[in-house]
């Protein structure tokens, strides 16, 4: 309880002056013998010790403490249970009292403060902000951070996920973004730097073995329990989580990596040094610069390495997604090779295919070169896959299909009518004009156009352009030209002279037959 100047000085007299005690001082000025015994005791005056009242918990206390000493984070209410059975009759409030009271307290550790030399030393260390909806794949949204103690100059980049490949494309992305590499790198005890540790008997990840040969640093982890060892780079996680990424807008990964290096060399380099204050972090790095191991001439090569299996389908499956690779390499083991921006398929050292890389889940990620391919080896394949290029372009289609074949249209002309329509229009449109006409419950490629014309119309665009033939036969054919002028001479005849030529034709018809006849 708080008490004032007047009260203070009330007590101090009560006490000194009056020789009132400390219960009398207490009941006269209406406050609790406990602040009164603090008022004193700030004074100087020994703390009057009373005689303590025996309690109902007393005879428990050697169970308690006992207790505690071998569990000592075992909580109150679990040792208030095994008081109750054995005998205890009070309640729990004065029990949890003295247990605060009891339980064994930790002895406070005391930290040296830590000082490096330039160049000497950085930390590196992951941390997580939240996760990305792409394509309907949940992807994490991952900080890779590294920070140079000596003058605190942070790279930060953001991943989609925290696997050897990106733990590597973040290390070769910072020692370029600080044109040198430190001595040292502090590690936390990750997969990705240490694969088994016994005591000070570690062995590091092979891969982060190569990428130090390389770069020629020093890898060094972290004890276990021990971020205060790399606490400059989990500090600047909190920096970054309340000074860059707290409200801030973007579209895309790269349009986030970019604000990122732009806060990295702006906000984040003009703030005060913490080890120099008549430094800014940007000029403490300029000194340091120069203290960093040079760069070798090439960088480490990062890109996804993984063996696919392809089946009867072409298509090679890697990061949730298919890649279509040529007809002739179904039934083979492939090796894939992905950036984060391409995906490369080899067989041996020949590459098949290249695609640019998706982040979503369960895409068809397709070259037409080889699907074609594939149609000319196959012809009757192309009524399943124009049925599943439906399917993948506009889902509604499948409906249509169904409710279309239950009347009795033909599936082919159907199927036909739509991929013509995907050709002009595109897929968001067809989407969209074939879940209007399911609406409408007219499940016919005729009320599919309908809605698209006037879909059209309301955004006041041309018709689109006609779709040039892909079939080199059809594209030659010549089709001659047939004189009308016959039929500008029927139109222009009288209709009774019609009716006259028409019964002179019929008498020659009939003539002809008879002497056909009489020849037999």
């Amino acid at each position: 309880m708080a008490v004032d100047k007047d009260t203070e000085a009330k007590i101090l007299r009560y006490h000194h002056v009056e020789q009132w005690g400390v219960h009398t001082i207490a009941t006269q000025l209406g406050i609790h013998h406990s602040t009164v015994d603090r008022i004193l005791s700030q004074a100087g005056l020994p703390k009057v010790e009373r005689a303590l009242r025996p309690t109902i918990i007393d005879e428990y206390l050697p169970f308690i403490i006992e207790t505690l000493q071998q569990y000592p984070t075992l909580t109150a209410a679990r040792l208030y249970g095994m008081a109750q059975s054995r005998g205890y009759p009070g309640g729990p409030s004065y029990f949890r009292q003295r247990i605060a009271e009891l339980r064994p307290r930790k002895t406070p550790e005391a930290f040296l403060r830590l000082k490096t030399l330039p160049g000497e030393q950085g930390q590196v260390d992951w941390g997580h902000f939240g996760h990305l909806e792409i394509d309907g794949a949940k992807r994490p949204l991952m900080a890779f951070v590294i920070v140079l103690s000596w003058s605190r100059h942070i790279f930060l980049r953001f991943y989609l996920n925290q696997r050897m490949e990106s733990f590597l494309r973040g290390h070769v992305g910072a020692f370029e973004f600080f044109n040198g590499v430190p001595k040292v790198l502090l590690f936390d005890n990750l997969k990705s730097a240490v694969l088994e540790r016994q005591g000070d008997a570690i062995r590091f990840h092979p891969t982060l073995l190569d990428l130090s040969a390389h770069y020629h640093f020093e890898p060094r982890p972290v004890a276990v329990a021990r971020g205060n060892e790399k606490g400059r780079v989990e500090r600047a996680i909190r920096y970054i989580r309340d000074n860059f990424f707290a409200g801030r807008q973007w579209q895309t990964l790269e349009e986030l990596n970019t604000q990122a290096q732009a806060w990295c060399l702006g906000h984040s380099a003009d703030r005060r040094c913490p080890g120099d204050k008549s430094l800014t972090v940007g000029e403490a790095f300029a000194q340091e610069q120069s203290r960093l191991i040079v760069l070798p001439d090439n960088p480490f090569p990062c890109d996804e390495r993984v063996e696919v299996s392809v089946g009867k389908t072409p298509y090679a499956r890697f990061d949730l997604n298919d890649y279509s690779v040529p007809h002739t390499a179904v039934q083979k083991m492939l090796t894939v090779m992905a950036s984060q921006t391409s995906v490369r398929v080899l067989d041996g050292l020949e590459v098949i295919a290249e695609h640019s890389r998706c982040y979503g889940k369960g895409r068809q990620i397709e070259d037409e070169a080889h699907i074609d391919a594939l149609l000319r080896s196959k012809h009757q394949a192309r009524h399943h896959r124009g049925q599943d290029r439906l399917a993948q372009a506009a889902p509604s289609s499948c409906a249509l299909l169904e409710r279309g074949a239950a009347l009795g249209n033909s599936l082919n002309s159907l199927i036909s009518a739509l991929i013509d329509m995907l050709g002009e229009y595109g897929a968001p449109e067809l989407e969209a004009a074939i879940s209007e006409a399911l609406q409408r419950e007219v499940p016919h490629p005729n009320a599919v156009r309908q809605a698209l014309e006037r879909r059209r119309e309301e955004r006041d665009q041309p018709p689109p352009m006609a779709v040039p033939l892909q079939n080199t036969k059809a594209r030659n054919i010549i089709v001659k030209p047939a004189l009308l002028a016959s039929y500008d001479a029927i139109g222009a005849a009288e209709p009774e002279s019609l009716e006259q030529q028409a019964h002179v034709n019929q008498e020659n018809a009939n003539e002809e037959s008879s002497n056909d006849n009489n020849d037999k």
